[in-house]
């Protein structure tokens, strides 16, 4: 290691870093949604296509039932199907998506915690995340090659949230209407 000293001296600088490095844009979009702690909210399908039939009919509530200082949980019961909750995480990079997919007996689902990193700083009411590395990989091994150019795009207002999913011959998008707190759905799967 006499040889390299710098890298030594880079690593020490390193593991020195901040836990969290976001921006304020970031900082106040996390903040709007953790606002909504505690309560759920109703959504419509915005756009439905023949890939979005499973939601068709269904009651849709988003509901932000954990929060803290650098996550936040955001399950999204479809109808009696409660295996999906966004996790929603302040990093050294920006705000991270994961979805978190399980089955009715809690167990995790092959095809769960994909997601993406922001790329850019986003604003106070819209942030992107692209498809990560780890996502493309479990799509690839699980044969969702379609999904492997995923962005999923969250946007806040002070009366509407909206999670859309986006890639080439598909557009998914659900807006809650947040001016009409609706009953608190189950537990989602897989959590306490």
């Amino acid at each position: 290691m006499k040889k390299y000293p710098q890298i030594l001296a880079l690593s020490a600088t390193c593991i020195a870093l901040p836990a969290a490095a976001i921006t304020a844009e970031q900082s106040a979009f996390f903040d709007s949604i953790a606002a909504h702690c505690g309560k759920a909210y109703e959504g419509t399908v915005i756009g439905a296509t023949s890939a979005d039939s499973s939601f068709s009919g269904k009651k849709l509530v988003m509901h932000v039932r954990e929060c803290s200082d650098n996550e936040l949980k955001v399950p999204f019961h479809v109808g009696d199907d409660h295996s999906r909750t966004w996790v929603i995480t302040k990093t050294q990079h920006g705000l991270h998506l994961a979805h978190d997919h399980r089955h009715k007996d809690g167990s995790e689902d092959k095809v769960t915690m994909y997601g993406g990193m922001t790329a850019t700083m986003g604003s106070a009411t819209e942030q992107s995340f692209p498809v990560d590395a780890y996502s493309i990989n479990n799509f690839r091994e699980n044969g969702l090659d379609v999904s492997v150019t995923n962005v999923w795009h969250m946007y806040i207002k002070p009366t509407e949230f909206t999670y859309r999913l986006t890639r080439e011959n598909r557009d998914f998008r659900v807006d809650f209407d947040l001016t009409k707190p609706v009953d608190l759905p189950p537990v989602p799967w897989g959590h306490k």
